[in-house]
């Protein structure tokens, strides 16, 4: 598997293997798509991390480095989006991903990395604690605005 970060021409695919993770559909490269594709390529705390197998891109996810005034000014991160393709699962490519993020935040100086998920099913918990992440110390909110 090559893993590295995101390159623009890398912007069909990586939407095409999104559409594996809530069923979406593909969005249509219009010309805000492409600014904000712009913007994420070259904000240098926006890391979307890709592996690929025979040329075809097969897993992903997004680390965010945060700047943070406590922890002695030491930065943490956030994954988001970790995404293998379906028929690509359960062969560790989206742990090899998500070390390779870890890897940029230890590089980065983060004194954490927080890691939320939607899913409720038990694998995909014990998957994410398989990986280093505990579900233990934080308990997690969100507000979803609409």
């Amino acid at each position: 598997m090559e893993i590295r970060e995101v390159k623009k021409a890398d912007l069909v695919p990586i939407l095409e293997l999104y559409t594996h993770l809530h069923n979406d559909i593909m969005p249509t490269l219009d010309e805000a798509l492409l600014s904000l594709w712009d913007k994420i390529l070259k904000d240098e705390k926006h890391h979307i991390i890709v592996g690929f197998v025979d040329g075809e891109l097969v897993s992903s996810c997004v680390l965010t480095i945060i700047p943070n005034l406590l922890h002695n000014q030491r930065p943490y991160a956030l994954i988001e989006n970790v995404i293998t393709h379906k028929n690509y699962r359960k062969r560790g490519y989206a742990t090899r991903l998500l070390n390779y993020a870890k890897e940029i935040a230890v590089s980065n100086n983060c004194y954490k990395i927080m890691l939320l998920t939607g899913s409720k099913e038990e694998s995909t918990l014990r998957f994410y604690e398989k990986a280093g992440y505990n579900r233990n110390d934080k308990t997690a909110f969100i507000q979803w605005l609409d």
